[in-house]
């Protein structure tokens, strides 16, 4: 007994780009204790301290090290300061995992490839060198595997991004495996497909394990247990109702929002409505208290005519397309009208990306927290939305939740890394 004790506390994990803790909440839900959690933003770090860091003994979740302080720092700033230290953990980490800022790569942005933001990506491959753990895990958008469009200055550079960072990372003595995952089959109730990296050092007992297969084929072969263990569907998606139908307003009784800074906002009764999906009971298990970020948008009475429009005339589930966007003469690039019994659009960190599938509204921020699957518990903080210039030193709610790793998936492959690490 003892000596399996030792072996979980010995899982140990650090998380690199971390934002608001969604990667981190999962592999903590899978046994892994956090080391230390690297992350710029004031507000985003701000959201994983309070859940996972700081407060009563039962929240810490990080034996956050004496000599680094529990605040936001760039990933440039933690190798300036703190290489020493890292040199000094080789080898005593079991885990190191990260989602590298995936704007330079989506496809739903400019996707350039001179974008600063891909190059952070370096940063994380010189922790590696540092401290060899036995394990790597990168999460990405799916565009981290297409090609840049041809660099005529440089056409070495065309390539897919994805594959220069699995030659630096076998060239440091990892066994690397990758594959494009829609993380609907884990019961995110969205479609959302991710880039998943998942590297072992060379030699480690983990790679006997296998056999020969890839670690990406034993999580799925775990899939349908651990999905059962949720007591939430396998053999289907969970659509975006099952996930958030408890939230609707459907004249309800509205409260008022006290956890925004600006008044006039109003909130759902939380325990007003009835409807309890498997994966409602869920998000609701272990909530002491109601969750905070439940503010109702207050949209004119123009845009609600529009939305409604767009979910009467346009086809559900589905981006608005061309044809559609010049007959209603939207110059919003990409919406999606929901559709109540499938899966969300991918939720990203515009709330104007998604309409509601029976209201005329965007969703609330604790409705997106849903899709991504954290737990009502989480609690978020910081400022729900921002705008103008503010957008490149603030991370707000909605971003937090939109940048996130969504916590479901994360336990799955902290369950299938937990195995092969034992």
């Amino acid at each position: 007994m003892k000596t399996t004790t030792k072996k979980k506390n010995n899982l140990t994990f650090a998380d690199v780009f971390a934002g608001c803790g969604g990667l981190s909440l999962g592999l903590v839900n899978a046994g892994w204790k956090g080391k230390f959690a690297i992350e710029k933003h004031a507000d985003a770090f701000g959201t994983l301290s309070s859940n996972l860091v700081v407060g009563r003994p039962s929240k810490k979740r990080f034996d956050w090290p004496d000599w680094l302080p529990c605040s936001e720092i760039s990933t440039n700033q933690f190798l300036e300061g703190y290489s020493d230290h890292l040199k000094a953990m080789k080898g005593n980490l079991t885990l190191l995992a990260g989602g590298p800022p995936c704007q330079g790569f989506s496809l739903a942005g400019r996707r350039t490839q001179s974008d600063p933001r891909n190059a952070l990506t370096n940063d994380y491959i010189e922790m590696v060198s540092l401290l060899e753990p036995r394990f790597l895990l990168i999460e990405n958008v799916r565009g981290f595997t297409l090609p840049f469009k041809k660099n005529n200055n440089d056409p070495s550079d065309a390539g897919p991004y994805s594959a220069k960072v699995k030659e630096r990372l076998e060239d440091l003595g990892y066994q690397v495996y990758s594959d494009l995952i829609n993380l609907s089959d884990f019961g995110v109730p969205q479609s959302r497909k991710r880039f998943i990296l998942i590297a072992i050092k060379s030699g480690d007992r983990a790679l006997k394990k296998l056999k020969g297969k890839s670690p990406i084929d034993m999580l799925y072969k775990q899939r349908i247990r651990f999905l059962s263990n949720k007591k939430i569907p396998y053999d289907r998606p969970v659509s975006v109702k099952e996930a958030i139908g408890d939230l609707e307003v459907k004249a309800q009784k509205l409260l008022t929002c006290t956890d925004s800074r600006l008044k006039g906002f109003k909130k759902v009764d939380y325990q007003a409505n009835r409807y309890r999906s498997p994966f409602i009971r869920l998000m609701r298990k272990g909530a002491t208290a109601e969750p905070n970020s439940l503010r109702l948008p207050n949209h004119t009475d123009l845009t609600k005519c529009q939305f409604q429009l767009i979910m009467d005339t346009c086809v559900r589930g589905r981006t608005v397309t061309d044809h559609d966007r010049k007959r209603l003469k939207l110059k919003k690039h990409a919406i999606t009208p929901l559709k109540s019994t499938m899966p969300s659009a991918t939720v990203t960190t515009l709330p104007d990306d998604i309409i509601h599938y029976a209201e005329p509204r965007i969703l609330t921020a604790r409705e997106n927290a849903r899709l991504q699957t954290f737990p009502d518990g989480f609690q978020f903080t910081g400022k729900y939305t921002t705008g103008g210039p503010n957008r490149k030193h603030e991370c707000p709610r909605y971003t937090q939740i939109g940048n996130a790793v969504p916590p479901l998936f994360a336990e799955a492959v902290g369950r299938m890394l937990r195995q092969l690490a034992s």
